[in-house]
């Protein structure tokens, strides 16, 4: 049996498997099957544009990559995209419950992607590379499918999480990497409301 939203993150859930599948109606049977298959926490079912539907969930290793290897066999040839991150970075499950963003600190990084896969992959991948805080996490909805992210910390440390993040992405999936070093107080404003 599973869990679901409603309940807080926890150290509990260092794994997480993300599914983009092509019908809404498949991306329904394939969340029925991912969840009979082993005790995981659904964050995430949306609908995204072009008729995507978006399937996030979070557990254990185990029983993330359980529910994942089951996921991916309903879903079959729905599959536009797949993510499996067994160590996934502490601060991205938080972020994807609706975690409040910290203040502004140092420089800020901001890296966007065409999916919701490789924008997540960038994330875990930048916020291990360096001494960064996560500021903003936004997966697919109302911008097209596309994801981004950003976070602060010192101007080395968001260079450095910049070119990973870029770096875990193919080149046809990244849309834009920008490094703001001496940030205007406008720019914490834009973030807490993108």
């Amino acid at each position: 049996m599973s869990s679901w939203p409603s309940e807080s993150a926890s150290a509990s859930e260092p794994a997480l498997g993300m599914l983009e599948v092509d019908s809404i109606a498949r991306g329904v049977f394939v969340v029925d099957a991912l969840t009979k298959r082993a005790e995981v926490r659904m964050l995430r079912a949306d609908p995204v544009t072009p008729g995507k539907l978006l399937l996030l969930f979070a557990g254990g290793v185990a029983e993330v990559e359980e529910s994942f290897d089951a996921a991916l066999e309903a879903a079959g040839q729905s599959v536009v995209g797949k993510l499996l991150l067994p160590q996934v970075h502490h601060a991205i499950v938080p972020a994807l419950d609706g975690v409040a963003s910290p203040v502004l600190s140092g420089s800020v990084g901001v890296l966007e992607f065409s999916t919701a896969c490789a924008t997540l992959g960038a994330a875990d991948a930048a916020l291990k590379e360096a001494d960064v805080t996560l500021m903003a996490l936004h997966l697919c909805r109302g911008v097209g499918g596309k994801g981004y992210f950003a976070f602060c910390g010192s101007q080395d440390a968001v260079e450095a999480s910049l070119d990973a993040g870029d770096l875990s992405a193919a080149p046809e999936e990244r849309v834009g990497s920008e490094l703001i070093a001496r940030p205007d107080a406008s720019v914490d404003w834009v973030l807490e409301r993108l």
